[in-house]
Protein backbone atom coordinates (compact mmCIF):
# COMPACT_ATOMS: atom_id res chain seq x y z
CA UNK A 1 0.00 0.00 0.00
CA UNK A 2 1.65 3.21 -1.16
CA UNK A 3 1.04 6.87 -0.58
CA UNK A 4 -0.36 8.84 2.30
CA UNK A 5 -3.96 9.87 2.79
CA UNK A 6 -4.99 13.48 3.29
CA UNK A 7 -8.61 12.65 4.09
CA UNK A 8 -10.14 14.33 7.11
CA UNK A 9 -13.37 12.36 7.54
CA UNK A 10 -12.47 11.84 11.20
CA UNK A 11 -11.72 15.49 11.84
CA UNK A 12 -11.65 16.21 15.59
CA UNK A 13 -13.11 12.81 16.52
CA UNK A 14 -11.72 11.57 19.84
CA UNK A 15 -10.69 7.92 19.52
CA UNK A 16 -8.94 5.50 21.87
CA UNK A 17 -6.79 2.77 20.30
CA UNK A 18 -5.61 -0.08 22.52
CA UNK A 19 -2.40 -1.94 21.82
CA UNK A 20 -1.17 1.22 20.16
CA UNK A 21 2.53 1.00 21.02
CA UNK A 22 3.53 -0.97 17.96
CA UNK A 23 2.53 -3.22 15.08
CA UNK A 24 -1.03 -3.00 13.87
CA UNK A 25 -2.17 -0.72 16.71
CA UNK A 26 0.50 1.85 15.91
CA UNK A 27 -0.50 1.78 12.24
CA UNK A 28 -4.14 2.32 13.21
CA UNK A 29 -3.28 5.22 15.51
CA UNK A 30 -1.22 6.83 12.74
CA UNK A 31 -3.99 6.39 10.14
CA UNK A 32 -6.60 7.94 12.43
CA UNK A 33 -4.31 10.88 13.19
CA UNK A 34 -3.69 11.43 9.47
CA UNK A 35 -7.46 11.56 8.97
CA UNK A 36 -7.83 14.31 11.54
CA UNK A 37 -8.77 12.38 14.67
CA UNK A 38 -7.58 13.12 18.19
CA UNK A 39 -6.02 9.83 19.20
CA UNK A 40 -5.17 8.33 22.56
CA UNK A 41 -3.03 5.21 22.07
CA UNK A 42 -2.82 2.87 25.04
CA UNK A 43 -0.58 -0.07 25.85
CA UNK A 44 1.35 -1.79 28.60
CA UNK A 45 4.63 -0.74 26.97
CA UNK A 46 5.97 2.51 25.60
CA UNK A 47 5.41 3.26 21.89
CA UNK A 48 8.06 1.88 19.54
CA UNK A 49 7.81 4.93 17.32
CA UNK A 50 5.83 7.77 18.99
CA UNK A 51 3.57 9.75 16.67
CA UNK A 52 3.46 13.53 16.97
CA UNK A 53 0.04 14.58 18.20
CA UNK A 54 -0.97 11.12 19.43
CA UNK A 55 -1.28 10.93 23.19
CA UNK A 56 -0.16 7.81 25.04
CA UNK A 57 -1.51 6.17 28.19
CA UNK A 58 -0.27 3.08 30.01
CA UNK A 59 -3.20 0.70 30.16
CA UNK A 60 -3.96 -2.88 31.19
CA UNK A 61 -7.09 -3.75 29.20
CA UNK A 62 -8.01 -6.52 31.65
CA UNK A 63 -8.37 -3.96 34.46
CA UNK A 64 -11.76 -2.27 34.83
CA UNK A 65 -10.08 0.45 36.90
CA UNK A 66 -7.62 1.15 34.08
CA UNK A 67 -10.48 1.44 31.62
CA UNK A 68 -12.26 3.92 33.89
CA UNK A 69 -9.05 5.98 34.04
CA UNK A 70 -8.44 5.94 30.28
CA UNK A 71 -12.00 6.90 29.37
CA UNK A 72 -12.16 9.60 32.05
CA UNK A 73 -8.82 11.01 30.90
CA UNK A 74 -10.00 11.20 27.29
CA UNK A 75 -13.14 13.08 28.33
CA UNK A 76 -11.22 15.38 30.67
CA UNK A 77 -8.70 16.13 27.94
CA UNK A 78 -11.02 16.50 24.95
CA UNK A 79 -14.52 16.80 26.38
CA UNK A 80 -15.95 13.65 24.84
CA UNK A 81 -15.29 10.20 23.35
CA UNK A 82 -16.31 9.39 19.78
CA UNK A 83 -14.68 6.06 19.06
CA UNK A 84 -12.78 3.04 20.31
CA UNK A 85 -10.56 0.51 18.57
CA UNK A 86 -10.16 -2.67 20.62
CA UNK A 87 -6.90 -3.79 19.05
CA UNK A 88 -4.82 -5.06 21.98
CA UNK A 89 -4.57 -8.82 22.18
CA UNK A 90 -2.45 -11.75 23.20
CA UNK A 91 -1.94 -15.24 21.86
CA UNK A 92 0.18 -18.32 22.40
CA UNK A 93 -0.20 -20.96 19.72
CA UNK A 94 -0.96 -24.50 20.89
CA UNK A 95 -3.30 -27.30 19.80
CA UNK A 96 -6.24 -28.24 22.00
CA UNK A 97 -4.55 -31.10 23.85
CA UNK A 98 -1.55 -28.95 24.73
CA UNK A 99 -3.59 -25.94 25.87
CA UNK A 100 -3.08 -25.45 29.60
CA UNK A 101 -5.90 -23.97 31.67
CA UNK A 102 -3.78 -21.04 32.80
CA UNK A 103 -2.88 -20.10 29.23
CA UNK A 104 -6.48 -20.49 28.07
CA UNK A 105 -7.74 -18.25 30.87
CA UNK A 106 -5.11 -15.60 30.13
CA UNK A 107 -6.04 -15.59 26.45
CA UNK A 108 -9.72 -15.14 27.21
CA UNK A 109 -8.95 -12.55 29.88
CA UNK A 110 -7.03 -10.37 27.42
CA UNK A 111 -8.83 -10.95 24.14
CA UNK A 112 -12.41 -11.44 25.27
CA UNK A 113 -12.82 -9.76 28.65
CA UNK A 114 -10.50 -6.89 27.67
CA UNK A 115 -12.66 -6.25 24.60
CA UNK A 116 -15.86 -6.55 26.64
CA UNK A 117 -14.63 -4.00 29.17
CA UNK A 118 -13.61 -1.61 26.41
CA UNK A 119 -17.01 -1.78 24.73
CA UNK A 120 -18.81 -1.42 28.06
CA UNK A 121 -16.86 1.64 29.20
CA UNK A 122 -16.86 3.33 25.80
CA UNK A 123 -20.59 2.76 25.38
CA UNK A 124 -21.26 4.37 28.75
CA UNK A 125 -19.36 7.46 27.59
CA UNK A 126 -20.97 7.61 24.13
CA UNK A 127 -24.57 6.55 24.77
CA UNK A 128 -26.04 10.05 24.84
CA UNK A 129 -24.53 11.20 21.53
CA UNK A 130 -23.47 8.09 19.61
CA UNK A 131 -20.14 6.84 18.38
CA UNK A 132 -18.37 3.88 16.81
CA UNK A 133 -16.45 0.86 18.08
CA UNK A 134 -14.21 -1.38 16.00
CA UNK A 135 -13.03 -4.68 17.43
CA UNK A 136 -9.97 -6.25 15.83
CA UNK A 137 -10.71 -9.97 15.63
CA UNK A 138 -8.83 -12.27 13.24
CA UNK A 139 -9.28 -14.40 10.17
CA UNK A 140 -8.96 -17.42 12.50
CA UNK A 141 -12.33 -16.47 13.95
CA UNK A 142 -14.01 -17.43 10.68
CA UNK A 143 -13.52 -21.21 10.84
CA UNK A 144 -11.85 -23.92 12.86
CA UNK A 145 -8.07 -23.66 12.88
CA UNK A 146 -5.72 -26.38 14.06
CA UNK A 147 -2.98 -25.51 16.52
CA UNK A 148 -4.49 -22.23 17.74
CA UNK A 149 -7.21 -23.39 20.10
CA UNK A 150 -7.16 -20.64 22.74
CA UNK A 151 -6.43 -17.75 20.37
CA UNK A 152 -8.94 -18.79 17.74
CA UNK A 153 -11.63 -19.44 20.37
CA UNK A 154 -11.10 -15.99 21.89
CA UNK A 155 -11.41 -14.31 18.51
CA UNK A 156 -14.62 -16.20 17.76
CA UNK A 157 -15.87 -14.65 21.01
CA UNK A 158 -14.88 -11.18 19.82
CA UNK A 159 -16.94 -11.69 16.65
CA UNK A 160 -19.95 -12.82 18.66
CA UNK A 161 -19.70 -9.99 21.17
CA UNK A 162 -19.46 -7.51 18.31
CA UNK A 163 -22.73 -8.64 16.79
CA UNK A 164 -24.59 -8.80 20.12
CA UNK A 165 -23.32 -5.39 21.21
CA UNK A 166 -24.23 -3.90 17.83
CA UNK A 167 -27.85 -4.91 18.36
CA UNK A 168 -28.02 -3.68 21.96
CA UNK A 169 -26.29 -0.36 21.23
CA UNK A 170 -27.95 0.57 17.95
CA UNK A 171 -30.73 2.46 19.77
CA UNK A 172 -28.04 4.63 21.38
CA UNK A 173 -26.51 5.55 18.03
CA UNK A 174 -23.39 3.46 18.68
CA UNK A 175 -22.14 1.30 15.82
CA UNK A 176 -20.05 -1.80 16.55
CA UNK A 177 -18.14 -3.68 13.84
CA UNK A 178 -15.22 -6.08 13.65
CA UNK A 179 -12.22 -6.35 11.35
CA UNK A 180 -10.71 -9.77 10.69
CA UNK A 181 -7.09 -9.37 9.55
CA UNK A 182 -5.31 -12.18 7.76
CA UNK A 183 -1.56 -12.79 8.05
CA UNK A 184 -0.14 -9.28 8.30
CA UNK A 185 3.45 -8.05 8.16
CA UNK A 186 3.86 -7.24 11.84
CA UNK A 187 6.64 -8.11 14.32
CA UNK A 188 4.77 -11.31 15.19
CA UNK A 189 4.97 -12.56 11.59
CA UNK A 190 8.53 -11.30 11.28
CA UNK A 191 9.50 -13.54 14.20
CA UNK A 192 8.36 -16.68 12.38
CA UNK A 193 11.13 -18.94 11.05
CA UNK A 194 11.73 -18.44 7.34
CA UNK A 195 10.15 -21.75 6.34
CA UNK A 196 7.03 -20.99 8.35
CA UNK A 197 6.71 -17.51 6.82
CA UNK A 198 7.03 -18.99 3.33
CA UNK A 199 4.44 -21.67 4.09
CA UNK A 200 1.91 -19.14 5.41
CA UNK A 201 2.50 -16.77 2.50
CA UNK A 202 1.95 -19.58 0.01
CA UNK A 203 -1.57 -20.04 1.40
CA UNK A 204 -2.59 -16.44 0.67
CA UNK A 205 -4.33 -16.13 -2.73
CA UNK A 206 -2.98 -12.59 -3.23
CA UNK A 207 0.52 -13.95 -2.69
CA UNK A 208 1.70 -11.54 0.02
CA UNK A 209 1.23 -10.61 3.65
CA UNK A 210 -1.09 -7.75 4.48
CA UNK A 211 0.30 -4.31 5.21
CA UNK A 212 -0.73 -2.95 8.64
CA UNK A 213 -1.85 0.22 6.84
CA UNK A 214 -4.46 -1.82 4.98
CA UNK A 215 -5.96 -2.97 8.26
CA UNK A 216 -5.76 0.62 9.53
CA UNK A 217 -7.56 2.02 6.48
CA UNK A 218 -10.46 -0.39 6.90
CA UNK A 219 -10.67 0.46 10.60
CA UNK A 220 -10.69 4.19 9.84
CA UNK A 221 -13.51 3.70 7.33
CA UNK A 222 -15.66 1.86 9.88
CA UNK A 223 -15.15 4.69 12.38
CA UNK A 224 -16.13 7.35 9.85
CA UNK A 225 -19.49 8.67 8.68
CA UNK A 226 -18.88 6.87 5.38
CA UNK A 227 -19.88 3.75 7.33
CA UNK A 228 -22.83 5.39 9.07
CA UNK A 229 -25.28 2.58 8.14
CA UNK A 230 -22.92 -0.29 8.95
CA UNK A 231 -23.15 -2.05 12.29
CA UNK A 232 -22.77 -5.65 13.38
CA UNK A 233 -20.61 -6.31 10.33
CA UNK A 234 -17.37 -8.24 10.06
CA UNK A 235 -14.86 -7.22 7.40
CA UNK A 236 -12.22 -9.70 6.31
CA UNK A 237 -8.94 -8.07 5.29
CA UNK A 238 -6.99 -11.20 4.50
CA UNK A 239 -5.99 -11.29 0.84
CA UNK A 240 -8.56 -14.05 0.28
CA UNK A 241 -6.95 -16.29 2.93
CA UNK A 242 -10.30 -17.72 4.04
CA UNK A 243 -12.43 -16.86 1.03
Amino acid sequence: MKGKTTMSQLNERVIVVTGGAGGMGLAIARALKERGARVIATDLREPQDPIDGVEFARHDITSERDWDTVIASAIDRFGRLDGLVNNAGWGELAPFQQTETEMFEKTLRVNQIGTFLGMKKAAEAMKDKGGAIVNIASCVSMRGVAGQFAYSTSKWAVRGMTKCAALDLAAHGIRVNSVNPGPTDTPMIAAFPGEMRAAVQSMIPMGRFGDPREIAATTAFLLSDDASYITGAEVEVDGGFFA
